[in-house]
């Protein structure tokens, strides 16, 4: 029974990562439209970047949210 309590556990502290991948994507594409509403010109040229930074902060959640998984059904 203990063993199965800190597994849930783990798996909830897991998902932390998937809050911050939504807080970071918030952030990513909050500060890309900013920036392109202050300067439109320049906005092309940095979309590049903002997928960038999108799949990096994604790929963090998604890592989380695998060891959350295998907490729950592997170990």
């Amino acid at each position: 029974m203990e063993a199965d309590a800190a597994k849930f556990i783990g798996a909830g502290l897991a998902c932390v990562a998937l809050a911050g991948a939504g807080l970071g994507i918030g952030q990513i594409f909050g500060n890309y439209l900013s920036a392109a509403l202050r300067n439109p010109s320049a906005a092309p040229a940095q979309f590049p970047n903002l997928l960038l930074g999108f799949a990096l902060a994604e790929a963090t959640g998604l890592f989380g949210l695998v060891v959350a998984l295998m907490l729950l059904f592997v170990v």
